[in-house]
Parts: C-alpha cells; sequence; structure tokens
C-alpha cells in the first residue's frame, strides 16, 4: 500500500493557516463554520506524517492559534507572559500533531480494509483532540482549558447540542467530521468522484442533523428577577486608582439602577456585583459594610459582592459574600482555581530569577476554595432560598467546577469576573462565550458580570436577555427561569470525555502496533541485502 502525505513545504503552511482560523473562529471574530475548515486543513498536514513532522506540523498549528488567540496577555505584562503560556499550550498542539502522525500512519500498515480504517483512524483523531484539550486543562499548575474547539460554537447553530455531549463531546464531534473526510481524501487508492461525494453529502447532512438538536429540557422552577451591576471601575493592576474607588464606582451604578427601579416602580429580588468590586475585606470595613447593607435595604433585595478577604491563619481568598440589610448572611464562596502567575505564584524562587519585576507584582498568595459552589440567597418577603451557583472568573472554564455547582443544586449561576487587566482586547469576549456555552451545558440561566465588561445575563438556550458593551457604567436587568436537575451533559460528560480519550489512546496504541509490526516486515529484507 502506498501512503500519501503531503510534502513539507505545503503541509507547513496548511497547518499554520489551519491554526489561524481557529482563532479567527473564536471571539471577537468568531466565525464558527471556519472550526471545522481549520480543523481539516491541519489534519490535512498531520495525515500519514512521521513523528518528528507531526511534531513540527503540530507545532505549527499550535503556534498559528495560540500566539493571536492570547495576544490579550502583552496589553499590560508585555511579551513574557504571552510567550511562555503560547509556548506551553503550542507544545501540546506539537505532541497531538505527533500523536495523530503515528496513529494515522500505524493504523495504514495494519492492513486493514478502507472502511475500518477510515473509522478507527477518524474516531482515533477525534480523540487525540479530546485527550489534548483534557491534558492542557490539567497541567501544568492545574491546567488551562482554554481555546477548546467547543469555544467556537457559542454563537453557532451546534451550541445546544453541548447540552447532551459537553464540553468534549462538542469538541470530538467538530474534529470528527473533517477527519473523515481527510482519512477519505487520503485513502491508499483513489475512489471514484461518486464515493467522495456521498462521503461529503453524508457529512454535511450529519452537520445540519446535529444543528437541529434541540437544548436539553430540566424543570423550571419560578423565574428570579436579577440585575448585575457594571460599575466600570478601573480594577487592573496599572490602573491610577486609589483605595475604594472600584468599591465606589458599583455603589454609584447601583445607586443609578435603584432610581431607574424607583422611577418605574419595579423591583429586583437579588442585585449581583463583579469579582472584587467590594475590594479588600468588606466584613471588617464598617462604613463600607453599612453603605452596602443600606442599598440592599433601599433594594429590598440582597447584594451579592466579591471581596478579597483574610481568614486568620493568614490566608488569602477571591471570595463572594451576599450581604442583606441585616449585615452578612454567612453564605459565602472562596475562589477554587486561582490562577498561577497572577493570583499565587507557584515555584517563587525559580520564576523570580527569570523575571523578578514580573514575578514580585504578584504579592498576595491566594488559597484555593474549599467551601461549596452554590450559595443560598434570601429572595423575597418570605425569605425562600434561592440556590446560586457562584463561578468567580476562570473558575467558569473548567469543566468539574460546573459539574460541582448542578451537584450542589443551583438553580442560576452568577459568574462574577473583573477583566480590567486585558482593556479592550479580545479577552472578554472569549471568556463570555464559554459562560454562554456554561449556560447551555447547564441548562441554567447564568450571568456573566465584569468590572468592566463584556457582561451579559445569559438565558438557558444561549441568548442574551441583557448586556452591557465594555467600558460603560450601568446596570443588566432581566427575569431568568430557575432550573433544576441535570442535563445528560453535567451527568455523563466526564464519562463522554474519558470515552473519548480512550478511543484515541486506543487508536494510538493500534498506530504504534501497526509501526512497529512495519518494522518487523523490513528487517529481514534489509538485513539479507
Amino acid at each position: 500500500m502506498t501512503r500519501r502525505s503531503l510534502r513539507w513545504f505545503i503541509a507547513a503552511p496548511l497547518a499554520a493557516t489551519g491554526g489561524f482560523l481557529l482563532d479567527l473562529a473564536s471571539p471577537s471574530v468568531a466565525i464558527w463554520l471556519l472550526a471545522p475548515i481549520g480543523v481539516g486543513l491541519i489534519l490535512a498536514a498531520l495525515w500519514y506524517q512521521s513523528l518528528g513532522r507531526g511534531a513540527f506540523f503540530g507545532a505549527l498549528a499550535g503556534a498559528g492559534f495560540w500566539f493571536p488567540h492570547l495576544n490579550w496577555l502583552t496589553l499590560y505584562l508585555g511579551p513574557v507572559p504571552w510567550l511562555g503560556l503560547a509556548t506551553v499550550m503550542t507544545a501540546w498542539f506539537a505532541l497531538m500533531g505527533a500523536a495523530i502522525a503515528v496513529t494515522t500512519s500505524g493504523v495504514a500498515r495494519l492492513g486493514v480494509g478502507i472502511r475500518v480504517r477510515v473509522t478507527v483512524q477518524s474516531l482515533a483523531v477525534a480523540g487525540i483532540w479530546v485527550l489534548r484539550e483534557q491534558l492542557q486543562g490539567a497541567v501544568p499548575y492545574g491546567g488551562f482549558p482554554w481555546g477548546r474547539l467547543a469555544h467556537t460554537q457559542a454563537e453557532g447553530p451546534w451550541a445546544a447540542s453541548v447540552s447532551w455531549f459537553g464540553m468534549s463531546g462538542l469538541s470530538a464531534l467538530i474534529a470528527l467530521l473533517p477527519a473523515v473526510i481527510v482519512a477519505v481524501v487520503f485513502g491508499s487508492r483513489p475512489m471514484p468522484y461518486r464515493r467522495y461525494t456521498t462521503v461529503l453529502s453524508a457529512c454535511l447532512a450529519s452537520a445540519i442533523l446535529f444543528a437541529l438538536i434541540p437544548p436539553a429540557p430540566l424543570q423550571t422552577e419560578g423565574t428570579l428577577r436579577v440585575a448585575a451591576v457594571q460599575g466600570n471601575s478601573k480594577s487592573g493592576i496599572f490602573d491610577d486608582r486609589e483605595n475604594g474607588d472600584v468599591f465606589r464606582a458599583h455603589v454609584r451604578a447601583t445607586e443609578d439602577l435603584l432610581e431607574r427601579l424607583d422611577a418605574s416602580g419595579s423591583a429586583v429580588d437579588v442585585i449581583v456585583w463583579p469579582e472584587n468590586s467590594a475590594e479588600f475585606g468588606l466584613p471588617e470595613n464598617a462604613p463600607r459594610m453599612q453603605l452596602v447593607q443600606r442599598l440592599a435595604e433601599r433594594a429590598q433585595a440582597p447584594i451579592v459582592v466579591g471581596t478579597i478577604l483574610q481568614d486568620p491563619d493568614g490566608r488569602y481568598t477571591n471570595s463572594s459574600l451576599v450581604i442583606t440589610a441585616d449585615g452578612a448572611s454567612g453564605a459565602r464562596y472562596d475562589k477554587r482555581r486561582p490562577v498561577p502567575f497572577a493570583e499565587y505564584m507557584p515555584d517563587r524562587d525559580f520564576f523570580r530569577a527569570l523575571a523578578p519585576d514580573l514575578v514580585d507584582l504578584v504579592q498576595l498568595e491566594y488559597a484555593a476554595g474549599t467551601r461549596s459552589s452554590v450559595l443560598e440567597i434570601p429572595v423575597g418577603e418570605s425569605k425562600a432560598h434561592v440556590l446560586a451557583g457562584i463561578a468567580i472568573c476562570f473558575d467558569i472554564i473548567f469543566d468539574d467546577h460546573a459539574r460541582a455547582m448542578s451537584e450542589a443544586g443551583a438553580q442560576v449561576i452568577f459568574a462574577q469576573s473583573n477583566n480590567a487587566d486585558f482593556g479592550r482586547t479580545d479577552e472578554s469576549a472569549q471568556q463570555l462565550a464559554i459562560a454562554r456555552l456554561r449556560a447551555v451545558e447547564s441548562g441554567r440561566a447564568l450571568v456573566n458580570i465584569s468590572t468592566v465588561g463584556t457582561s451579559a445575563i445569559i438565558a438557558p438556550d444561549g441568548r442574551s436577555l441583557d448586556s452591557l458593551p465594555t467600558h460603560t457604567s450601568g446596570a443588566l436587568l432581566a427575569e431568568i427561569p430557575l432550573r433544576s436537575g441535570q442535563t445528560p451533559a453535567l451527568q455523563f460528560g466526564a464519562w463522554f470525555a474519558t470515552l473519548w480519550s480512550a478511543l484515541g489512546l486506543a487508536g494510538l496504541a493500534a498506530g504504534i502496533l501497526g509501526t512497529a509490526r512495519a518494522r518487523r516486515r523490513t528487517r529481514p529484507a534489509v538485513e539479507s541485502g
């Protein structure tokens, strides 16, 4: 059998272009259809390549995606963090490229029929893609599950399927369709054009059916009228501000909201402030605490605030509290996923030797929270409790956090964030896309509120019920459904990820076996020669 792989001078630009198309498929450009096209170009570059070339072309694809995708890191911090993170993420793409090259080449050497070969190669390649996403989301330092294929579909026709298959399942399906096409095109011998047409038609029909999948249904248990305040405060590391500026900005925006409500004769059940909106140690700052209490009393609704707390043992936490007219309700959530190199510094001595000025910017070491991710919010005259899942900033990107909120009974999700360090770059749009998919995946309304935006209240089907542009002071307002139960994505999403990863590993093992067999068959001929 003659294996056909692309020459390096064709494969290299295809891989880099495919990676760049994945970035264009992501916010803020967000041309969702470019995602499967980009994957197809990357796979075409990798198909039937050697181990070394697979790693090289995979690295080109990774660089084409990650370096533009993460350029928001350069805004205030310069090139070092950007180069470091993008390089680590590119290394994962290089490993994926090597694995796909070995898998496709080795499976072809097993001598199986074309139908079996196409099936095994396609499923394995989609599984390897998911496996890479799983590994980058765990290693190093807790991982960085950003830039997944699923994230390109936040406003695309396939978004609803994430409620059935989860993020990993959606990524796998997006990778699978172009994998089938590439596997057929790179078959061992030319096929009649009608066979190619049949395969393309089948993939197109699958994509259309995929788009017709409705969101998974969940039971609705009433509604909640929620407001969320975007103070447009100077909240970034390098912003020129005084102590209390961020707090006062959110107080003013809340007062404006209450004046609007008074003028219209309406009310809300709860008000949500963003991450860090109450600055440091709100419960110990009596004047600020009393001011929030007066706002809650005027609104006749609790306010969920973000504040930095210091525990008696000296540990700092990035936290959310529920403040009522009577004070703190006692409900508290501590961010479970502090961001390495931003909220704590891993291996400080080592990295300080490389970039002391940047490392010294991280002065506090935030601890990972262990409290429940769901807070009880007293609402209405009866003070009945609504269960709100809390995700502070990057918490929202982790699958296990979404499952934890659902398992603890969250009826709605409050995603509090502070995007001020990234200015008007794509970072906030990328994070909002992930939050939008989380709403669909969990089947719950989600309030994505930032100090500076982009902020939105998102319905369980992914629609925006209200939104604010970046760097605008204002408030979101919407009546949202309260949901109970678990979608198939949250019930079985971890199993889907494991299954796809196992398919990838099984395909890689088959590829290694096929390569070893081929080498054993050729060795006697070489030795006798």
